[in-house]
């Protein structure tokens, strides 16, 4: 019953990195497809390749997800937690999915193990949580607000005496670059939080030790499965971050994919903070088409994306807690 619940949640996790992939895709790749700087079907095998690489960089922030954010759990009660955890977080991902509302697959994680975890009655961790989750969930969509207004002044300043057609063209072609750096980040963040969900299974079932190395069939799962959902593509996001929010031109949205990218690596290397990327893009949009005037950019659509945001962690909080309930109740 024990290997036959590990593989069951192993399995679960997997199914959440493969919707993880299809739901931010669009954080890699809607600033260059409605730029018309890739073809979206080349967009999605360009971020499928570099999710998978990028998944290989660093183990940073799959060690936070294990160890920093609940008290690891044992036996099958542990078990029961962590697989209410992922299931909050995939409902979660999938009605916003639906509804096209770019929300964080990584926050709705984040919301599943401290749900299930107060319902099974298991340790948060309230300081990481607070340190690694609250904090960064505040400060990065400020910082890609303010440096993505930042670099496309500075770009527009550069440029200002150049032909406007010729710039278009360098930058559309500048953007396979800060797109694929853009889907490098994302494999580097969230590749790594489900290798942190699946190590913590592990070690609940005594198959790992505690700070021992990500197993490599772990790593390589999780960046295959990765892979796979982003390019199944999240068609109905991508139109949010690529039309709605604002109209983009090529050097924006490469000064929007370049800030992105540069949070990304900033928060995975120096703090091992798993931050979401679809918070740092959004913003990172918003402040980059600011540049051209306030009213350029939909505020009302930006407005919902925002609450949306908020409550991703309590709503996937719920939909975990409640799991975990129905879990314990058919397996006592």
């Amino acid at each position: 019953m024990d290997t036959f619940a590990l593989i069951v949640t192993i399995a679960v996790a997997l199914g959440f990195t493969y919707t993880n992939g299809f739901h931010d895709s669009a954080n890699a790749i809607a600033t260059s497809v409605s730029t018309r700087a890739l073809t979206p079907r080349a967009a999605l095998a360009m971020a499928a390749v570099m999710n998978l690489a990028g998944a290989f960089l660093g183990s940073g922030v799959a060690k936070t997800v294990s160890e920093g954010l609940i008290a690891t759990p044992h036996g099958s009660k542990g078990m029961g937690i962590l697989f209410a955890a992922l299931v909050g977080a995939v409902v979660w991902n999938l009605v916003t999915w639906y509804f096209g509302l770019p929300s964080s697959s990584s926050h709705a994680l984040f919301g599943g193990m401290v749900g299930a975890a107060l319902a099974g009655g298991t340790t948060v961790i309230w300081s990481g949580v607070v340190e690694k989750v609250v904090l960064p969930m505040f400060l990065s969509p400020v910082v890609g607000l303010v440096l993505g207004y930042l670099v496309m002044v500075a770009i527009l300043w550069l440029f200002r005496k150049s032909n406007p057609h010729k710039a278009k063209r360098g930058f559309r072609i500048a953007q396979t670059v800060s797109a694929a750096g853009m889907a490098l980040g994302h494999g580097l963040q969230d590749a790594q939080k489900t290798m942190g969900v699946v190590v913590m299974a592990l070690v609940i079932a005594d198959a790992e030790e505690p700070n021992a190395a990500i197993p490599i069939w772990v790593k390589l799962a999780c960046a295959l499965t990765l892979s796979l959902g982003t390019y199944a593509g999240g068609w109905r996001i991508m139109r949010t971050l690529g039309r709605r929010i604002i109209e983009l031109d090529p050097p924006q949205g490469f000064a929007a994919e370049t800030t992105a990218a540069s949070v990304m690596y900033t928060a995975s290397f120096m703090f091992q903070a798993p931050i979401s990327t679809t918070h740092v893009i959004t913003s990172a949009i918003m402040g980059v088409g600011s540049t051209k005037r306030p009213r350029a950019v939909r505020w009302g659509v930006a407005k919902n994306i925002v609450m949306g945001w908020f409550i991703t962690m309590p709503a996937a909080a719920l939909v975990a807690a409640f799991s975990y309930w129905l879990v314990a109740l058919a397996f006592g």
